[in-house]
């Protein structure tokens, strides 16, 4: 069994009697058994199932995952070989001129995928070439599903480490208006940890996986969300900008690329500064029950990291000592172990952050090799929230 950020994942073969359901011989073919974890709600999730996202786009793009089957509670997919690309190439290190093309291809091809074929978005979605509206969706998520329904237990912690109450819509007001570019099919969650790098009789392939947090929006969402949570140094986030363009004008997708440079601002302001609240409730959930002095040091330094990232969008000054944070989250930390030690007897149930924190992605472990486990221990123990990854936010 494997933990992912969003599932439980166990590779074994398909054996009877759900081989001869699914028409497979029995015992010959690997699978992965999926089953979704309850989280921290701080993306919006377009479609409650994953497995409508890959059918349509299974039948487009060959590199994706295949959904075998799904049964409400749990899921059967196929099992794809290959190595995740933060193993063979970490955050820090150049994917590569070769990888960068075969990524600014694949959103050009998603953005090939008509709406219509898409699984049916509620009344209320922002129409396409609404991406004002589109934005303000985002934000409102995130002030309303993220920040206040969270407050409860983590708002004494964003106030001492110095975010903002109104850090979204002090954003969103200072933003210029976005151009309207049409919609497509977004991952929304292209990052290191979820593309496999698969061998091929043509040489290396990259295939993309963990659809959960698919949207239909602007496409200069899904091009800002991957270039925060790749890591990317200057040369290759440059390059990646420049790729993605021009794959989309060379496919027909030029109206896509309207007010580019204007507006992928704003778009990557805005993920530093949604990702502030899963960033700071993660790191805080990820300390052991007695931290070492190292604990609560690293994660000081990623909740700085994450406010240092936001405080140009938000025209913050005065950041907090990276000392303050630490004596912030210690305080916090003592006072949420006595709150969960009072709870009831089950009301602990385990739940985690839906998405990788800022500069911190790990490798996947939604896909791995089979007889491989893999467990992440830490605080995560009582979060109240509906179950459902660098800079995470509206985000292996």
């Amino acid at each position: 069994m494997v933990s992912g950020h969003h599932n439980t994942n166990v590779i074994m073969p398909v054996g009877r009697p759900l081989a001869l359901l699914l028409g497979m011989p029995s015992g010959e073919v690997l699978a992965k058994f999926r089953t979704p974890l309850p989280v921290i709600e701080v993306v919006p999730r377009l479609w409650r199932r994953e497995s409508e996202v890959l059918r349509v786009v299974g039948e487009r793009l060959n590199e994706v995952p295949r959904c075998l089957a799904d049964f409400g509670e749990w899921s059967l997919h196929g099992y794809l070989a290959g190595c995740a690309l933060a193993e063979v190439a970490p955050a820090g290190e150049r994917i590569g001129r070769r990888r960068l093309a075969v990524l600014a291809d694949f959103f050009a091809r998603l953005a090939d995928i008509p709406e219509d074929a898409l699984p049916p978005v509620p009344t209320d979605w922002p129409v396409s070439g609404d991406s004002q509206g589109f934005l303000g969706r985002l934000a409102r998520f995130s002030e309303q599903r993220v920040n206040r329904s969270n407050r409860p237990r983590f708002g004494s912690l964003f106030d001492a480490v110095g975010i903002p109450g109104d850090a979204v819509n002090r954003f969103l007001d200072s933003a210029p208006k976005l151009a309207s570019r049409p919609f497509a099919l977004l991952h929304t969650d292209v990052h290191r940890a979820n593309v496999l790098a698969t061998p091929g009789p043509d040489g290396e392939g990259l295939v993309v996986i963990d659809w959960e947090l698919a949207l239909y929006g602007d496409p200069l969402h899904d091009l800002a969300t991957h270039l925060v949570r790749m890591e990317y140094d200057s040369k290759e986030r440059g390059l990646m900008i420049g790729m993605w363009a021009s794959a989309m004008r060379r496919t027909g997708h030029a109206d896509m690329t309207v007010e580019l440079k204007r507006d992928l601002r704003t778009y990557l302001g805005f993920e530093y500064v949604q990702s502030l609240y899963p960033d700071v409730m993660r790191t805080a959930l990820e300390l052991p029950d007695r931290p070492a002095r190292r604990d609560v040091v690293r994660a000081a330094e990623r909740v700085c990291r994450a406010l240092h990232r936001a405080s140009g969008p938000l025209g913050l000054d005065g950041l907090p000592h990276e000392r303050e944070v630490r004596e912030a989250l210690l305080d916090w930390h003592a006072k949420d172990l006595v709150r969960r030690m009072e709870r009831p007897d089950g009301e602990g149930e385990v739940e985690r952050a839906e998405i990788p924190a800022v500069g911190q992605v790990s490798v996947s472990h939604d896909h791995a090799r089979p007889g491989e486990h893999t467990g992440r221990r830490g605080n995560t123990a009582g979060i109240g929230a509906s179950a459902h990854r660098e800079p995470t936010g509206v985000g292996s």
